[in-house]
């Protein structure tokens, strides 16, 4: 059964044009000019708050590893650009997030929240929506977290490298808990059983 309006895995992930904080930058970035690379797009609640630039300063330190790999982060929140560029600016000693490696997507309107279905209606800010999309800007992966728990960067990558191996392996499937480098699934009942007899 599918919900009328509902984002999906296997849909296009909807388009937005946004103002963005990157090197202590005010920019205008939109999500389809990323198209040829996968996007790591990750909502968070707001902006100097607690469990928040934990999040946003994880991604941040381990940018390399999503950049060595095709895939661009991108961060988004209700706050306007210029609280964006203050946190920037803020140590993180004093609850700030410092310089970070990706940008910082102001949702003011709330306009890509909605779009992307995680705006918390009571709160008025947006949970912790997780969505990787691939190089042609279709969603592979979403994820929700409600406002109190971050999310893992490690199982991020994890996820992130098994949708690229099945993507430039396409008669193969990656089992639970699979890492880059581990054996994959033949889907066929004959030919699955080569994995399994391996375990």
């Amino acid at each position: 059964m599918t919900i009328e309006g509902c984002l999906r895995v296997g849909q296009v992930a909807p388009d937005f044009t946004a103002t963005v904080v990157i090197d202590q930058e005010f920019q205008t970035k939109k999500l389809s000019s990323y198209r040829g690379k996968y996007v790591v797009l990750f909502f968070y609640p707001l902006d100097f708050t607690f469990v928040c630039p934990t999040e946003v300063i994880a991604f941040s330190d381990r940018y390399e590893e999503f950049a060595k790999i095709n895939t661009e982060i991108l961060a988004v929140s209700v706050d306007s650009e210029f609280s964006h560029l203050a946190w920037i600016q803020t140590p993180r000693t004093e609850g700030g997030v410092g310089d970070i490696a990706y940008p910082l997507v102001s949702d003011l309107k709330k306009e890509i929240s909605t779009a992307y279905n995680i705006l918390d209606p009571e709160s008025g800010v947006a949970l912790r929506g997780l969505f990787i999309i691939d190089k042609e800007g279709v969603i592979q992966h979403a994820t929700i977290n409600n406002l109190s728990f971050g999310r893992s960067v490690t199982e991020t990558l994890r996820t992130l490298k098994a949708i690229q191996h099945v993507q430039t392996n396409p008669e193969e499937v990656c089992p639970a808990d699979w890492q880059e480098g581990d054996k994959t699934m033949i889907p066929d009942p004959i030919k699955s059983k080569i994995y399994f007899s391996a375990v």
